[in-house]
C-alpha cells in the first residue's frame, strides 16, 4: 500500500524559485500598479524600484529581470535598451511600453530584449508570466552562446592541431617514420609541442621535435609557426648550422612576452653514408634503438631558444645497420614512475624500451604504446603534451 505521505509529496507542484526584479521606471503610479499586480497573484517576485537609467545601472548585481520602461528621464527609446544590454554582466530583460508605442517592442525584441509588455493590457498572471519566461529565454541564450564560443575554440583548436600535426613530406622507403600527438586535454586547450620530417634529396632526410613552453592557443599558434618556418628553412637549403638560429630570430620576434622561449631537437640523416648528426636547443637527447637496447645519444644539451642565442653544437654519428631513433618531447617523461617521487626521465625511458613486453609490441604501435606505460606508471593521465617520432631503417621496420 502506497504512503499516502509519499503520494502526496509527489502531487506536489516543483517549488517555483523565487526571483529578483528591478523596475526601472519614473512614474510613480505605473510602478505601484506593477507591485500590486504581483501582489494579487503572489507572484514570487522580490520587486525593486530605479527611476533612472544611472540608477538602474547601479543596482544590476544580482538582479533576474530588470523591467524596463522605455521612456525614462536620462534615456528616450532603444537608447536605453541598448546601454542596459551593453552591461557585461546583465539580466534579462523585458521592455514596457505604451499602447501607441508598440512597435517599439517588436524593435526591442530584435535588439536582445527578452520579451515586452503593453501598459494597461496586462494582469498580474501574464506580468508574472512574463517576467519567468524572459528569465528561461536568457538563460537559454545565454547557454546557446556558450554553446557556439565552445564549438569555435573547439574548430580553432582543430585548425592549430592540424597545423601542429603535418604530413611527413618524404617518398623514401628506406626508412619509416611514425609520429604521435597528445594534447593535454584535461586542461581543455591545447599545447605548443610540434614535429616536422622533410627530406631534401634521395639519401638526405630531417626530423624535428619541439616543444614551446606552456599551454595556451597562443603558445600553440606560435609552435607552428615555429615548424613552418624549420620547414621553410630546411626545404630552402639553409645549411644546417643556421637553421636553428634563424628559428630562434622567429620566436624571439613572433612570442607575446620576453619569458617565452622553446626546446628543439633535430636530427640530419645521410642515408647514403649511414650517418646521422644531432643538433639539441634545450630538447631531451633523441634515444638510438639498436636491437633490445636504447641508448640517449650523447649530443650537447645547447641552450633553449629565445633565452641566450647561441648556434647549437652538432654530433654526428655513424647509424648501425638496423637502427631506429626514437625523439619525443619532455611530455612523455616527466610523468612519475610509481616509486616515491621519482619521474620517468631518459634513464626510465630507457628501461621501458628493454622491457620484455616491449618487444611484442609493432613498430608502427610503439610510440602509442610507449605513452600507455607512461601513464600505467604514472597512475593517470600525463600531464602535458607528448609529441614523438620514430624513425626506423625498413630493414629494423620489417623486423
Amino acid at each position: 500500500m502506497t504512503d499516502p505521505s509519499t503520494a502526496l509529496r509527489a502531487a506536489a507542484p516543483p517549488v517555483t524559485r523565487r526571483l529578483t526584479v528591478l523596475l526601472v521606471e519614473d512614474d510613480v503610479s505605473d510602478a505601484f500598479l506593477v507591485r500590486e499586480l504581483l501582489g494579487e497573484v503572489d507572484a514570487q517576485i522580490d520587486l525593486a524600484v530605479a527611476t533612472t537609467l544611472a540608477e538602474a545601472r547601479d543596482r544590476i548585481n544580482d538582479v533576474d529581470c530588470v523591467l524596463l520602461d522605455l521612456g525614462l528621464p536620462d534615456s528616450h527609446g532603444l537608447a536605453g535598451l541598448r546601454s542596459m544590454l551593453g552591461l557585461a554582466r546583465r539580466p534579462a530583460v523585458c521592455v514596457l511600453t505604451g499602447l501607441h508605442d508598440e512597435h517599439l517592442g517588436e524593435a526591442a525584441l530584435a535588439e536582445g530584449a527578452q520579451d515586452y509588455l503593453v501598459k494597461g493590457q496586462v494582469d498580474g498572471v501574464l506580468l508574472s508570466r512574463a517576467v519567468r519566461y524572459a528569465v528561461e529565454r536568457k538563460r537559454a541564450d545565454d547557454n546557446a552562446r556558450r554553446l557556439g564560443e565552445a564549438d569555435l575554440r573547439q574548430a580553432e583548436s582543430a585548425r592549430l592541431e592540424r597545423g601542429l600535426l603535418p604530413q611527413p613530406l618524404m617518398d623514401t622507403d628506406q626508412i619509416d617514420v611514425r609520429s604521435f600527438y597528445r594534447s593535454g586535454r584535461q586542461r581543455g586547450l591545447i599545447g605548443g609541442d610540434f614535429y616536422d620530417v622533410v627530406q631534401t634529396g634521395p639519401d638526405r632526410l630531417h626530423l624535428m621535435v619541439g616543444d614551446v613552453c606552456g599551454h595556451s592557443v597562443e603558445e600553440a599558434a606560435l609552435g607552428v609557426e615555429l615548424r613552418v618556418a624549420w620547414r621553410a628553412l630546411t626545404l630552402a637549403g639553409v645549411a644546417d648550422d643556421d637553421v636553428l638560429p634563424a628559428v630562434e630570430q622567429v620566436l624571439m620576434s613572433e612570442r607575446r612576452a620576453p619569458e617565452i622561449f622553446a626546446t628543439v631537437a633535430t636530427v640530419a640523416l645521410d642515408l647514403h653514408a649511414g650517418r646521422a648528426t644531432v643538433r639539441l636547443a634545450g630538447h631531451p637527447p633523441p634515444l638510438l634503438i639498436d636491437g633490445g637496447a636504447a641508448t640517449p645519444l650523447p649530443a650537447p644539451s645547447g641552450r633553449l631558444l629565445g633565452v641566450v642565442p647561441r648556434r647549437p653544437d652538432p654530433f654526428t654519428f655513424d647509424l648501425p645497420p638496423a637502427w631506429s631513433l626514437l625523439m619525443y618531447t619532455d611530455g612523455l617523461i616527466e610523468g612519475r614512475t610509481g616509486v616515491a617521487d621519482e619521474r620517468l626521465d631518459v634513464g626510465g625511458l630507457c628501461a621501458v624500451l628493454a622491457e620484455p613486453e616491449r618487444f611484442g609490441v609493432a613498430a608502427p604501435a610503439l610510440p602509442a604504446w610507449l605513452v600507455g606505460r607512461a601513464e600505467r606508471a604514472n597512475g593517470g593521465p600525463l600531464a602535458d603534451d607528448v609529441a614523438i617520432l620514430l624513425a626506423a631503417a625498413a630493414a629494423a621496420e620489417q623486423a
